[in-house]
């Protein structure tokens, strides 16, 4: 579509370019600017045009376009606001999805941007009429209507306004009255209150008593007395009678015509499908309460502006002029619009559209004015914020057929492909400890296990009165919490359980199931050491990435394998991971176009292998559904500019991010919903409403209200304290609105669950981090995993090392002169290294490839070379090597000669970490002082120790 300086309307100029909403108002048929503080305030004798602006997780900016209509508006301002609308589209690239909203009628959508609800007042510019803010206060009766977005709409003050199926709000001077219908739902209520506080803040400057009163309940009430006094005095109200309120629109087939120079040609075809929409040509589908105009990609803004006032006169006349507009164009169809066709295949060609925005976009640069939202944007990053504490208590129960057998700390990181498994992790939370109980669910495990563990799971959840947060997890769909909380995790081939045993065939048993002295290949991957995997793949060349490190092992061969596109980091992790796997063998090097024969005959000789990242999910912005399940079937209704207080207490909930949903249960809800909250998720998953090819195997969250974790509340504004109240929603509300919600509080919960392992703990201690337990069965520690402990003791024994792990290295610091102080300063040090010297074990013999891992050197090392390991006087006792280092101006050093640092920055979690040391040996940086506070001793003590404990102690202080 071409785009000319005369299509750009200057008052749109510079519109749409940061998040928020912008309005003009239709006078002497020009859109004019509203100011932000008359943001809301429609008059019934004026047209206006909307825009809302909205900032995507990928930096892109997304365009809605509205363009309201009051009743009492002239037809020459709404064809106006109409034709304005699609300049306006066309200043932004051509993007944005358009809505006609008449006055009344207005789409939720609309409506969210201005909650709790607008009141349209009476007036107008072209009118004539007077506006209502000028006239002296009335008594006013409103009818409200809607669940989750209000719309509010005033009637005559006289009794027969009032019915038993809606909530009416009477706003007098003193008071305002909400009266409840019998037959109105406690959300409609809730909602409604909303609406009163709106009008006690605008128009009554927050000054005013508020009364609630309920259709039917004649009990002798001052406010019930005052409200029916109102009306002349009480009188029973008559059923409600049927009104042309509502039309029949909705029953109208759906009918797709053709506009072309400027007639509606009806498209004749036995089903609906996309290959009917011509990309150069306008389309109109009339689906009766809603009318779509579509328009092709390459057609012109003429043919548009044509199209729009076909439209227009299909809906001239008066049993449709209720009926909505919503036009777009080809490439970015809304949902709606797309489920009216029997079959919709997406056409992939963007790039005209890309091109055309880029047009705009020169031509508006050249106008001095920002175009950073029409540029495209970058592709959405990959979360890595946790929004969970990684230092918890984690417990996991391998599944066997209805029994589960609870793993020790060195095994619950060690998962099969063919097995379930329950784990429950216990962490401190903001305020109270947080609780996560979930199932993992192996790629080739077999459905009765998958049951069971879920059937387990749900009963752990529920005996806890469902305060935990549940979660149902499958194999390579695992979120980034769950690795971070197992920290290292390693899946092998096979299953242990006997249902897995069962299913597969004796043959695939024997090749599946993992040996440590048989061929295996691990694909490495993870971000870091709280954050490292170890996945098994097929032993062949084509599982081979090159952005992966891999581990390949057969008897006594072992080989790491790195990819072109692999970092440091990366090769780090793998020296990590065969610690885990393969601690007391030798590993040689394979670089990637530079293997050995053995290497590539393990595989079964070289093949062709991908070099992109494996892609995962990625987080989209957050979509909120409403959610009703009965009889099996589910309905949603999003929530549009969805906020905490849009959660009901009585519904269920889905927060739908694409790579994993969230599904919230109120207090209120029935307790079979409750237990049906895992159905509910997985049929939102099959069901896809937003068609975006969620995975059905996308995590699912159960979060029960209340107990909401941090990576849940990340996606609101929360205030904890409204999901602690007591009571349904119109009595919170109602709380809030007189009392400040101070009556209906819950006493802080202190949410304290024993874990269930047959071990009891004191209350006062059920929030220690995994850091500070010494239990022999868990030393959990942020950055390592459970499987660290069997390796801490391998540490006695020199033979068990890895052999590829080179001893760690001591730095030889020489005095910068030789004075009777100095003298004795390095006989100390000298002592020192000698006694440290002393707890190494003895070195490897020359081997084919030395990889140091974790070892960091300081970029002042190279100042001086280090020395080397004098491999004749290695037998008789080792000799470590040594490393000079100047120590910089204006540090400090310890008695040992070593720059000293503080403990908060030698850690391993450490925001602040110090890059130039020895990753090795953190400890060794801390002063004397700060040494014996936290290990309880002197360092000469200290180094005396075996070192698989030394290691222990480091692990338990976040040092190793």
């Amino acid at each position: 579509m071409s785009v000319s300086m005369r299509n750009l309307d200057p008052a749109f100029q510079g519109a749409g370019q940061k998040a928020g909403t912008e309005i003009w108002r239709i006078e002497k048929f020009n859109p004019v600017p509203v100011p932000n503080s008359s943001y809301g305030k429609f008059f019934s004798g004026d047209s206006y045009v909307i825009l809302k602006t909205t900032a995507s997780k990928s930096g892109a900016l997304h365009h809605d376009i509205h363009y309201w209509l009051g009743k009492d508006t002239s037809q020459d301002e709404a064809s106006t606001a109409a034709i304005k609308t699609i300049e306006l589209d066309a200043t932004l690239g051509g993007r944005a999805v358009q809505y006609r909203e008449p006055q009344g009628q207005e789409t939720e959508r609309f409506l969210s941007y201005f909650k709790p609800c607008i009141i349209p007042q009476e007036g107008g510019v072209a009118s004539g009429f007077k506006h209502a803010e000028d006239e002296e206060p009335k008594i006013r009766l409103f009818v409200c209507k809607g669940k989750h977005v209000v719309q509010v709409k005033e009637v005559p003050f006289v009794r027969s306004s009032l019915n038993h199926d809606d909530i009416f709000i009477l706003d007098t001077k003193s008071k305002i009255f909400q009266f409840n219908g019998s037959n109105s739902t406690i959300q409609e209520r809730a909602k409604a209150l909303e609406v009163v506080q709106y009008i006690k803040d605008t128009y009554h400057d927050g000054k005013c008593e508020i009364a609630a009163i309920e259709d039917g309940k004649l009990m002798a009430d001052a406010d019930t007395g005052e409200f029916w006094g109102l009306f002349g005095g009480f009188a029973p109200l008559p059923r409600k009678t049927a009104t042309n309120e509502t039309e029949s629109t909705d029953a109208v087939p759906s009918k797709l015509f053709c506009v072309e120079k400027g007639q509606m040609q009806p498209v004749e075809a036995d089903s609906l499908t996309r290959k009917l929409l011509d990309t150069y040509k306008c389309y109109i589908l009339d689906c009766g309460a809603e009318v779509f105009v579509w328009t092709g990609r390459n057609t012109s803004l003429d043919q548009r502006k044509i199209a729009s006032e076909a439209a227009d006169e299909l809906l001239g006349t008066a049993d449709r002029s209720k009926a909505r507009i919503i036009r777009l164009i080809e490439g970015f169809e809304t949902i709606t619009f797309r489920s009216k066709f029997d079959f919709w295949h997406q056409s992939t060609n963007v790039a005209v559209t890309e091109e055309g925005r880029g047009k705009v976009a020169a031509l508006l640069k050249r106008q001095g004015l920002n175009v950073k939202g029409l540029l495209k944007a970058e592709s959405p990053k990959e979360e890595t914020q946790l929004y969970i504490d990684c230092t918890g208590n984690l417990q996991v129960w391998r599944v066997n057929g209805k029994g589960k057998t609870l793993l020790s700390a060195s095994d619950q990181s060690k998962f099969y492909s063919g097995d379930c498994y329950i784990f429950q992790y216990s962490y401190p939370g903001e305020e109270v400890e947080e609780h996560l109980i979930g199932t993992w669910w192996g790629k080739r495990s077999v459905e009765r296990d998958r049951v069971s563990a879920t059937s387990q799971a749900s009963k752990m959840v529920e005996s806890l009165k469902f305060l935990p947060t549940q979660a149902r997890i499958y194999e390579g769909k695992e979120p980034i919490q769950f690795f971070a909380i197992f920290q290292s995790f390693i899946v092998f081939k096979g299953g242990l359980s006997e249902g897995y045993k069962q299913y597969v065939s004796e043959k695939e048993l024997e090749d599946d199931t993992y040996k440590e002295d048989e061929l295996a290949l691990f694909r490495v991957q993870g971000s870091g050491p709280d954050n490292m995997q170890a996945i098994q793949v097929e032993p062949v060349a084509s599982s081979l990435n090159s952005s992966y490190c891999y581990i390949l092992h057969s008897g006594s061969s072992v080989f790491t394998w790195s990819g072109n596109l692999t970092t440091s980091e990366d090769q780090e992790l793998v020296e990590r991971q065969l610690d885990l796997i393969k601690p007391d063998m030798q590993s040689r090097l394979q670089k990637e176009g530079a293997e050995s024969e053995q290497f590539w005959d393990l595989l079964g000789g070289k093949s062709e292998y991908p070099s992109q990242k494996i892609a995962r999910d990625a987080e989209s912005d957050p979509h909120l559904f409403s959610c009703n399940f009965s009889k099996g079937g589910l309905k949603v209704t999003e929530i549009h500019n969805f906020n905490q207080d849009d959660l009901m207490t009585e519904d269920v909930f889905i927060l739908d991010c694409h790579s994993d949903i969230y599904v919230w249960v109120g207090q209120q809800v029935e307790p079979k919903n409750k237990q049906n909250a895992l159905d509910i998720g997985e049929k939102f998953l099959e069901s896809d409403f937003l068609m975006e090819k969620l995975s059905p195997q996308a995590p699912i969250y159960i979060v029960m209200e209340g107990s909401e974790p941090t990576f849940f509340t990340r996606f609101f504004t929360w205030d904890s304290s409204k999901s602690s109240m007591r009571g349904n929603s119109f009595q919170r509300k109602l709380s809030i609105l007189k009392n400040g919600a101070t009556a209906l509080l819950d006493k802080p919960r202190r949410r304290v669950i024993p874990i269930s392992s047959g071990r009891s703990a004191a209350p006062e201690k059920s929030q220690r981090s995994r850091s500070v337990s010494f239990s022999p069965d868990r030393v959990r520690v942020r950055g390592r995993s459970p499987a660290f402990n069997a390796l801490a003791a391998t540490f006695e024994n020199p033979n068990a090392r890895n052999l590829s792990t080179p001893p760690p290295m001591v730095r030889k610091l020489y005095p910068k002169s030789v004075t009777p102080d100095s003298a004795k300063l390095a006989a100390s040090r000298a002592a020192s290294i000698s006694a440290l010297s002393a707890t190494f074990e003895r070195p490897a013999p020359a081997r084919e490839t030395l990889i140091p891992r974790s070892l960091k050197v300081s970029p002042e090392v190279p100042k001086s070379k280090p020395e080397t390991i004098s491999r004749e006087n290695s037998a008789s006792k080792p000799k470590p090597a040594t490393i000079k280092e100047d120590v910089k101006e204006g540090e400090v050093e310890d008695e040992e000669g070593l720059t000293i640092y503080p403990y908060d920055r030698l850690k391993i979690t450490s925001t602040d970490p110090v890059k130039e040391i020895d990753v090795t040996k953190r400890e060794t940086y801390l002063s004397s002082e700060e040494f014996k506070e936290k290990f309880g001793m002197f360092k000469s003590a200290f180094y005396k120790l075996p070192k698989w404990k030394q290691n222990k102690l480091k692990m338990a202080l976040q040092l190793f």
